[in-house]
């Protein structure tokens, strides 16, 4: 890992590197990107950086809109998917200010190192561990068109259950019947390996990989627990390591959380630890599950907030098509023991102290990862601080299939926003716990809620294929 300029230096004469690629990340969490000659790059560009303009990333800012990105030389990696030898780095957004440039505090990863800064100021704990599952889909074929005579979209999955009736097509798999199906109906295995071996190269270790249970081409990667803002940082490499991999073998991958309907949707369960010099502090022997006080405190803190803690966890329409009883997808605000339908699972097989934590069910991988987990930090530790005992309020734990309860006990549970509408009034009702400490700047929230609702009329208004279905010949 290099750790400053020098190293950075020696990487490119190392590799032969002939250009220096910056990615930058914009409010919905993609990447963007400006390169310059490998020959252009000094001591002066870590320190003066590279101009952008912030307004078209999605930022509106009271200051001026240019900016200057500052890369982080512990995230230089060779980009695999360059023909021309290219070395990536991302880092920091920061205000042309005199004498001394500043944070731009909207911008994503500043907002996670704000968070991580508030964790530890507040004495909690000093490293927050996150692990993401990334679940996703992989398509042979896929298009979409959106005109005022044609709206629909078709895809195609070689091994899914709609092909068993297609010539020369064979080795299909039955509906929602691939969870860990070995080959020959697994067509990706070596697009997977390959994509897990790439993110081996770049310093991001897996625990492993396998076919998801949606038999329409849907699949799973787990990383290992990693640093917040490191984890965050992997969150987006992981993600055009997939996309790029996918590229290679002649296939798509969407992250989109119900790309087919009457399948399972794709979700990103987030594990969560926090430690404070070097100790676990959410393992009690004692406890419920073995976990401490402080750490029912935490997911007091995340089951209050869950409804706005939505609009950030899963900012698209097409995240609460997944949000629906039936699936594995979570509906309901309660914690349990290994208990995937509801919000907060406490996994059976993390035994030892250091390995106790809990996972959070509903967030997806259409969210900008450094929100989603600073945000999920500061409903933690508003929780701790608060003192919000889960059980107290009414929210487990739920050791029971709460899909299966009767109609009279479900009505009395609470659930998840059913709209990306509703997740973002309960965020503008309820962020304190985000601004707390300055971590998540109200400017932002304001106009990651605009752009949203702007994003949610424009949808609304087209009319639906199922619409004809339903409404053509009344």
């Amino acid at each position: 890992m290099a750790k400053s300029v020098k190293d950075v230096l020696a990487l490119i004469k190392q590799h032969d590197i002939k250009m220096v690629d910056f990615k930058m990340v914009d409010i919905n969490g993609q990447f963007r990107h400006v390169t310059i000659p490998a020959e252009n790059f000094s001591e002066d560009t870590m320190k003066s950086g590279i101009g952008f303009d912030a307004s078209n990333y999605g930022y509106a800012v009271v200051e001026k809109s240019d900016m200057v990105f500052i890369p982080d030389p512990s995230t230089a990696v060779v980009d695999p998917f360059c023909t021309i030898p290219t070395l990536s780095m991302t880092g920091n957004a920061m205000i042309i200010d005199s004498p001394e440039n500043r944070p731009l505090a909207q911008y994503p990863r500043n907002i996670v190192l704000a968070a991580q800064q508030y964790m530890k100021d507040s004495g909690i704990a000093d490293t927050m561990l996150i692990l993401p599952e990334f679940e996703f889909y992989l398509f042979d074929e896929v298009g979409w068109e959106v005109q005022g005579n044609s709206i629909g979209v078709s895809l195609d999955a070689e091994q899914s259950y709609w092909n068993s009736g297609v010539e020369g097509k064979g080795n299909v798999v039955p509906k929602q019947k691939a969870y860990h199906i070995a080959k020959p109906f697994d067509r990706a295995y070596e697009c997977r390996s390959e994509m897990c071996m790439l993110m081996r190269d770049m310093g991001i270790e897996i625990n492993y990989h396998h076919p998801e249970v949606a038999a329409s081409g849907q699949f799973e990667i787990e990383p290992q627990l990693g640093e917040m803002t490191k984890m965050a940082d992997a969150t987006m490499m992981i993600k055009y390591i997939i996309h790029n991999t996918a590229l290679k073998y002649g296939k798509t991958a969407t992250f989109m959380p119900k790309p087919i309907y009457g399948e399972a949707g794709s979700g990103m369960h987030v594990h969560m630890q926090l430690f404070k010099d070097g100790e676990p502090v959410f393992s009690d022997d004692n406890g419920y599950a073995h976990l401490s006080e402080t750490a029912h405190y935490f997911m007091g803190g995340l089951l209050k907030h869950i409804a706005s803690l939505c609009a950030l966890t899963n900012p698209s329409t097409n995240s609460f098509k997944r949000l629906v009883p039936g699936f594995e997808a979570p509906v309901t605000v309660g914690y349990a023991t290994s208990n995937r339908s509801a919000v907060i699972r406490i996994p059976a097989y993390a035994k030892s102290p250091d390995k106790r934590r809990f996972e959070l069910r509903n967030p997806d991988a259409t969210c900008n990862p450094y929100f989603c987990y600073a945000a999920i930090l500061m409903a933690g530790l508003d929780g701790i601080k608060n003192k919000i005992d889960p059980h107290e309020n009414g929210w487990g734990p739920y050791d029971m299939n709460l899909y299966h309860l009767p109609e009279e006990e479900k009505a009395k549970l609470q659930g998840l926003p059913t709209s990306l509408p509703e997740a973002l009034d309960a965020l503008e009702a309820d962020h304190e716990y985000l601004t707390a400490g300055g971590v998540f700047p109200e400017e932002l929230l304001g106009n990651f809620i605009k752009a949203k609702r702007e994003e949610c009329r424009e949808l609304a208004a087209i009319p639906h294929p199922a619409e004809f279905d339903k409404y053509y010949n009344l």
